[in-house]
């Protein structure tokens, strides 16, 4: 993983985030949940005990689907449906390496979650280092602090970005 990113941090280019997807494992939500979020995202009801607000928030923020996946499968049909140009993906090790290799030659940029309660159970990933790779892909003027200068002087891509992420702002993801 560490090698992949290395690799994708020196040949990906800069995104428009209609190009980008974040891709995260459905153990980031809390096990005693009785929420569905595998078909929607919006069903998260944002309490703040799980990643899966902050995520929301940051997909918002920067207008990147977010999508949410049971395994290895869904996470193809995803990106498979989505075609992006681009992925930040939060998954363990073995799961990002596995998932690296079946999207070949998709760049994955991959944020590695930690496991305090371990394998596949309420894991937790950094929302700082998820935010550092979507700004690190993102083309700069896509920023939020960016959106509005470029409103201001009239800018219509930026008012397409916005009407976009109205468009595709719920994420719908199988169950395994």
């Amino acid at each position: 993983v560490e090698v992949n990113n290395e690799l994708v941090l020196k040949t990906a280019g800069r995104y428009k985030p209609e190009e980008m997807l974040l891709l995260m494992p459905h153990c980031l939500q809390r096990s005693t949940c009785k929420r569905r979020l595998t078909y929607s995202i919006y069903n998260c009801k944002r309490c703040g005990k799980c990643p899966i607000s902050d995520l929301i928030a940051l997909s918002e923020r920067y207008s990147v689907y977010l999508a949410i996946a049971t395994g290895g499968t869904i996470a193809r049909r995803i990106v498979i449906q989505r075609l992006p140009k681009m992925i930040v993906a939060v998954a363990c090790e073995r799961d990002m390496a596995s998932g690296i290799q079946d999207i070949y030659p998709l760049p994955v940029y991959g944020v590695l979650n930690t496991r305090p309660h371990g394998p596949c159970i309420d894991t937790q990933v950094s929302i700082e280092m998820v935010e550092q790779a979507l700004r690190r892909f993102m083309q700069p003027r896509y920023y939020p602090e960016n959106l509005h200068q470029d409103q201001d002087a009239g800018g219509k891509e930026t008012a397409d970005v916005i009407e976009n992420l109205i468009e595709t702002g719920q994420a719908v993801a199988g169950a395994a």
